[in-house]
């Protein structure tokens, strides 16, 4: 939502709305990050009882342990998510690329230290988590205090305003909830596949480790594509929103070929590093080939694309598509194809497929209609 809000407010030449929408970002993240953060560490007990059920007690005993550190560090995250958002609406993804590289290297080196040298078992892997997460969180808000940036953050500035909120939270609810359904449906996809046995549980895991390189360009694009489009809306320029929705389209398409097909032709190779049964190996490779596969000509229309939607305001549309395929395709086709017709992970990865294009039909077809073009509203003060 920030990250939309923002770029539409550059894209209006609106500098110090911009930089308001910033403070307000910078704020009500917080404030929901933490509520939930307190949540977390409460309720943790529970939460872990809903999602996995009856587990070990030694294992339900370093989960929560684990929760508990790392919801402490979800105000850290969640304020470095909002910094990194507001530099790649200035067009400057290098800043927050080099921080995450930073957070990671702490993040190792101190996993490395805390197991290795310091046996703190499941603390030794939560606590560099945490400090990591800190880091991060303090170096783009420093950065950001710099106000010679196109858009920066003053902190006592940093009081609600109630319509700079409601026009984030406009964007970011619906997409936060569609985001929260997406893995929730995921979650209980998972579950499904508990059920098949040990054989496709590991080749489940197996191939979601591999899928997930191939979904990585897109994933990036993913960001420019709200970026770029939202200042194109901002200016009120709907040919320079076409140009450029295309044009990230069809970079989102060569690069997902370029990984995906690396992917499969290199396949074998892969699968060795894993130290698995043949037949968990066999089915791992069908899994990759269903998903990787079909990615090449469906994953950017499926998720890229939606996001030019969503830039314009349009979000609304994009959630209840989204979360309706998600559930009606990934949660009832998945228990129809794999439990019913016993196809197992094959069918409930068939049913994610089925899914992608469900959604490539009606965010298409939404496109095409242009209404998505009557959803944005210009600042007040640039009417």
């Amino acid at each position: 939502g920030g990250a939309v809000v923002a770029s539409q407010l550059l894209g209006e030449r609106n500098q110090r709305e911009a930089c308001r929408s910033a403070n307000q970002l910078m704020l009500i993240t917080f404030v929901i990050s933490v509520t939930i953060m307190v949540l977390s560490i409460v309720f943790r007990i529970g939460i872990l009882r809903i999602m996995f059920g009856s587990i070990d007690n030694d294992v339900m005993e370093s989960a929560s342990i684990y929760l508990w550190i790392t919801a402490l560090s979800y105000p850290f995250l969640a304020l470095y998510n909002s910094c990194a958002a507001l530099f790649r609406a200035m067009g400057n993804s290098r800043i927050s690329m080099i921080t995450t590289f930073g957070t990671n290297i702490i993040n190792v080196i101190g996993n490395a230290i805390c197991i290795y040298a310091l046996h703190m078992g499941v603390v030794g892997v939560a606590v560099p988590t945490l400090i990591s997460r800190m880091f991060g969180a303090f170096a783009l808000i420093i950065l950001l205090l710099d106000r010679h940036r196109e858009i920066h953050i003053k902190i006592k500035e940093m009081v609600p305003d109630f319509n700079m909120n409601k026009r984030i939270l406009f964007i970011g609810i619906p997409s936060g909830l569609e985001n929260s359904l997406f893995q929730l449906g995921r979650l209980l996809v998972v579950s499904i596949i508990a059920t098949f046995g040990t054989v496709q549980i590991a080749a489940n895991a197996v191939a979601n480790n591999l899928d997930s390189l191939g979904c990585i360009p897109g994933q990036a694009m993913n960001l420019a594509m709200i970026t770029v489009v939202g200042r194109c809306v901002g200016a009120r320029d709907y040919g320079q929103v076409r140009y450029y929705t295309k044009k990230l389209l069809k970079i989102t398409y060569i690069i997902t070929f370029a990984v995906n097909a690396t992917i499969i032709l290199t396949l074998p190779y892969l699968l060795r590093i894993y130290n698995l049964s043949g037949d968990t190996l066999d089915l791992a490779a069908i899994l990759v080939l269903i998903h990787n596969g079909c990615a090449i000509l469906l994953w950017p229309l499926a998720f890229t694309f939606p996001n030019a939607l969503r830039a314009a305001n349009d979000v609304k549309f994009t959630m209840v598509v989204s979360i309706a395929s998600t559930w009606i395709f990934r949660v009832v086709f998945s228990n129809i194809l794999g439990k019913g017709l016993r196809w197992g992970a094959i069918g409930v990865w068939i049913a994610m497929i089925m899914d992608w294009i469900c959604r490539i039909v009606f965010f298409v077809s939404r496109y095409i209609s242009g209404k998505w073009q009557t959803k944005y509203i210009p600042s007040p003060s640039n009417e």
